[in-house]
């Protein structure tokens, strides 16, 4: 290939950050630009000639038929001074990003993309050294060094306390998520990846899709989670499109293997793959596109709402017998797709009862007794702790009566690095009675009657940090209550 001539037909020319690429009749030519930053290095024609061998390579895996291999470029002389890569032509039509900008997107589409990514994904190399890209002090580097880059821009599209704010909140994930990283590494989830998938450089064809244009110049950069492989187009997506096609990604993936992951995690490398474009725009920037200003807020933007999303989160539900807090606490867990632990089945399941049966035992006996309801909180609070450091939010619906037992909730919360949210359910205690008169008997985990009422009702300690929620007869207005204080309004 290296003595083809290039045919004598009229070319297009496509421009990125690092390349420029001719559209000649059937083929494309990629062109590396002799430029260095601080992650690639083209200076050199041999550095370039080893990026183009390298990028036909790695795209092979995935895109056998597109990548025809490597040309070299002759000067007047017939001296060597550079090298292209050489591929077949995608019909523009069929690219991912124009059928996503014209509405013209199918679900479908995307079902055969995530297919091919998870068969990808399957024999993906996994290795000591790509388990390094999923470990917390890497994933910190990528933050740091790419938050450091946009700070080159602060006062002029940026605030830097708003940098500073991201690379912060981004820290604190991880810090609290270790054993969800390691769990990841465990079980093979660190692959050498795509890198860079965006649907700029994905083609929809009858005969399946086309994926293109690996990140072939750092391993290190390349290589990940394959949750964060999927977040580089389930960002792209959202961006193009709008509405809830990054759900649509993650679900379609999740078909096609047996990947299981808390959706914080989504969260988090869909703001790290914004916080990436975002400084891609800002080079754009530097060569003078004044149009990747505004692209470059607009990702600012979504990384932020991202990794707010990704904030892992721990509410505690609690208030009298019969004040609706169960209510509130499951309607929560179904909203948001939460963890609900609630205390009358952990203590029941700890005494070898089924959650129904009754435990014919009186305020302060039996499993009622304080050194049962000791052991109660603490099941509850261990368990809630290491769903948190997997990155699971959770609910936990319990009286919390006693301020010890809040205290030592909240401590739990701050030492892994999640959001706590208190509620009080509220209601008028004669309404509490009412429904705990009408509870059939065995229908319920609960074991409250009127006397544990009036006991709860002497004893309750103050809780003043926490948001109050009425809990009369309307259930839905007390949810849209809960979900306020929670920060995240019930939709319509």
């Amino acid at each position: 290939m290296a003595s083809d001539p290039l045919p004598s037909l009229p070319a297009e020319v496509l421009e990125t950050h690092v390349s420029t690429i001719f559209l000649v009749g059937d083929r494309a030519y990629k062109l590396k630009r002799p430029m260095q930053t601080p992650f690639l290095d083209y200076s050199t024609r041999e550095a370039r000639l080893a990026a183009c061998e390298a990028e036909v390579a790695l795209n092979r895996r995935i895109a056998p038929d597109v990548y025809l291999g490597v040309a070299s470029i002759l000067d007047p002389d017939g001296q060597l001074c550079d090298h292209l890569v050489v591929m077949k032509r995608m019909p523009p039509e069929r690219r991912l990003s124009r059928l996503a900008s014209t509405g013209r997107l199918k679900p479908s589409h995307v079902t055969a993309v995530a297919r091919q990514i998870a068969r990808f994904h399957s024999t993906a190399v996994r290795s000591a050294e790509i388990n390094v890209c999923g470990t917390p002090d890497h994933l910190n580097g990528l933050w740091s060094s790419t938050l450091q880059d946009l700070s080159r821009f602060a006062g002029r599209l940026f605030d830097q306390r708003d940098l500073d704010s991201l690379g912060a909140d981004s820290a604190a994930y991880v810090r609290g998520r270790h054993p969800l990283l390691a769990h990841r590494i465990d079980t093979g989830a660190i692959v050498d990846g795509h890198g860079d998938l965006l649907a700029d450089d994905i083609w929809c064809l009858d005969d399946g899709p086309r994926i293109c244009d690996c990140l072939e110049f750092d391993p290190m950069l390349r290589g990940g989670d394959v949750v964060a492989d999927m977040a580089f187009l389930a960002m792209d997506l959202e961006r193009i499109a709008g509405g809830d096609w990054a759900n649509v990604v993650f679900e379609n993936y999740r078909r096609f293997t047996a990947e299981t992951h808390p959706r914080s995690l989504e969260e988090y490398y869909i703001a790290y793959r914004a916080l990436v474009r975002a400084k891609v725009s800002c080079m754009l920037l530097e060569q003078r596109r004044v149009e990747s200003a505004r692209a470059a807020i607009g990702y600012l933007d979504q990384a932020r709402r991202h990794l707010n999303a990704a904030r892992v989160c721990a509410v505690m539900v609690g208030g009298l017998p019969g004040s609706g807090k169960s209510t509130v606490a499951n309607s929560l867990g179904e909203r948001y797709g939460w963890v609900v632990l609630r205390s009358d089945e952990m203590r029941k399941e700890m005494a070898g009862l089924s959650s129904t049966t009754p435990a014919g035992a009186a305020v302060g006996a039996g499993i009622y007794d304080q050194r049962h309801t000791e052991a109660t909180y603490v099941g509850m609070m261990n368990r809630a702790q290491q769903l948190l450091a997997m990155g699971e939010s959770v609910i936990l619906d319990a009286t919390w009566a006693d301020a010890s037992h809040r205290a030592a909730m909240s401590q739990i919360v701050h030492g892994v690095d999640a959001r706590l949210v208190e509620l009080r359910c509220d209601v008028d205690p004669s309404i509490a009675a009412r429904r705990i008169s009408q509870r059939q008997p065995g229908g319920d985990a609960s074991d409250a009657d009127q006397a544990v009422l009036e006991h709860f009702l002497a004893t309750f300690e103050s809780w003043s940090t926490a948001g109050v929620v009425d809990c009369g007869d309307d259930s839905e207005t007390a949810e849209a209550r809960a979900a306020t204080l929670i920060g995240r309004p019930v939709e319509a």
